[in-house]
Formats: C-alpha cells, sequence, structure tokens
C-alpha cells in the first residue's frame, strides 16, 4: 500500500509500524501475547483465558505467530503429551508494546476496560442491532 504526502509517496512496505501492526492487529493476537508475557501455556489454558475465540481460530493465531517466531511450542514426551507455548525474544519484544496499549486503554477508554466495561459495551451494541 502506497500513502502519498504532500512531497512524496511512502512505501507502507518498509515502515515499521506497518509491520508491526500487520502482526499484532490480528484479532485475539495482542491479547494472546499479553497471556503467554505472563507465562507459558497450553493450548486448553489459552482457551480458557480467551473468553469467545474458537479453537480453529486460537489454532491458526498461534501456528502464525509461530511463523513469525513470536511464539515458541514446546512439545514435551509424555504420556499423555503435553505442548506449551511460549513467547521468544521477539514476542517478549512486543511486551511494552502491549502494556502501552494496556495503559492508554486504562486511561483513554477505561469504561471498556474491565470485565464490567466490555460487559456494558456488549450489551449496548445488542441493543443497537435489535433497534
Amino acid at each position: 500500500m502506497t500513502v502519498k504526502s504532500e512531497n512524496a509517496a511512502v512505501d507502507n512496505s518498509e515502515c515499521g509500524v506497518c509491520a508491526t501492526a500487520e502482526i499484532l492487529c490480528s484479532k485475539w493476537t495482542a491479547i494472546i501475547v499479553r497471556d503467554l508475557a505472563a507465562c507459558d501455556s497450553r493450548f486448553c489454558e489459552l482457551e480458557r483465558s480467551l473468553d469467545g475465540i474458537s479453537p480453529r481460530t486460537l489454532s491458526l493465531r498461534l501456528r502464525e505467530l509461530e511463523s513469525n517466531g513470536i511464539v515458541e511450542r514446546r512439545t514435551y514426551a509424555e504420556v499423555p503429551p503435553r505442548v506449551e507455548y511460549a513467547l521468544t525474544k521477539k514476542g517478549e519484544a512486543l511486551i511494552p508494546i502491549v502494556d502501552a496499549m494496556r495503559s492508554y486503554g486504562e486511561q483513554w477508554l477505561g469504561e471498556l476496560c474491565g470485565r464490567e466495561g466490555r460487559e456494558a459495551a456488549r450489551a449496548r451494541a445488542k441493543q443497537a442491532v435489535a433497534a
């Protein structure tokens, strides 16, 4: 994508902000990074912590993050087999960005933060659709 400024066209394919947003702004990705920043997790633990995500979507996001070198999949030779997901160094470098998003949300979007705020926002959305 190319954006024109007053003086010249800017090629967004070489923009660090655009490249980071391409990865981090996929639905659920920032929240997966947030959860893995706290601790390594198994698939079922991530699924429980991400209210509303389907197993297929979680699987796709984890594979995408793994292919981008952000998440590492660790398989343990146990019975039953155990698989955990962890952030790589590249993934850990995203933590300050996610923390900044959290701070911004708490400061400027406080009514939407927290379970009560999300539930209130969902209720307003349902009312708007019904009307």
